[in-house]
């Protein structure tokens, strides 16, 4: 685990150092503390960095002008600020967890339960993802999503319409972020249910999944009952 905390009260920051080491143990294999926008992003830029903890007020800036990119990025991020009346709003933008100051250890590490447990639901729906093409941000509305393919350590959103992006963060966590409408029917594919027109039962023991679409996708052989339940 590589986390980043960009935060420009140092006390602050000691504190959740020393919380992240005390969950993570021996998982943490780099922690880093930047106090600004511009130097966060300039690390960023330098290092695959697995979780970010921001801060909304940086020394005067908004941290959240910058939300928008670093949701866009293979990391996590976690928002830890005072500005409690942003939370939602943080949310509909797809960070994983907001943890309002001031805060104990146990709120903490619920946030960072999050970077692996799907079940720990956030306390408000996602509703944008936001990617990077041609260097601008674009924000895709989850409702728009049809499915998500995994393609290396970056994952391919398809929107209804055909239209393809490819987003910095892996499938599977992209799995902790997405509503659990979307569900992992192989090891390459998360798919909105409400997709899902049929379940082809093909020769062999394999199985496809038809989209509303008409786009056919494969289903993995341990995850035909559980899809079956799901969709009736």
């Amino acid at each position: 685990m590589h986390l980043l905390i960009i935060e420009d009260e140092n006390r602050i920051a000691r504190r959740v150092q020393r919380m992240a080491t005390d969950y993570f143990g021996d998982q943490l294999t780099a922690l880093a503390h930047r106090d600004s926008v511009k130097t966060g992003r300039a690390y960023l830029d330098e290092h695959q960095v697995d979780l970010l903890l921001l801060d909304l007020n940086l020394n005067g800036e908004d941290g959240f002008t910058v939300l928008q990119e670093m949701t866009s990025l293979s990391c996590h991020v976690v928002i830890v600020s005072a500005y409690h009346d942003r939370a939602l709003e943080a949310f509909e933008y797809g960070v994983l967890d907001f943890v309002p100051k001031p805060f104990n250890a146990a709120r903490l590490f619920r946030a960072f339960s999050r970077t692996s447990d799907r079940t720990a639901q956030p306390d408000a729906p996602l509703k944008y993802l936001s990617v990077r093409k041609k260097g601008a941000i674009n924000l895709l509305p989850v409702a728009e999503i049809s499915h998500v393919q995994g393609a290396g350590v970056y994952a391919e959103i398809v929107l209804l319409n055909g239209t393809t992006f490819l987003h910095g963060k892996s499938l599977d966590k992209l799995a902790t972020l997405l509503p659990t409408s979307f569900h992992r029917v192989h090891k390459s594919y998360l798919v909105d249910l409400q997709q899902i027109r049929q379940i082809r039962i093909e020769g062999g023991g394999k199985y496809t999944a038809v989209l509303q679409s008409g786009t056919e996708l494969p289903v993995g052989r341990t995850k035909y009952k559980g899809l079956r339940d799901l969709v009736g």
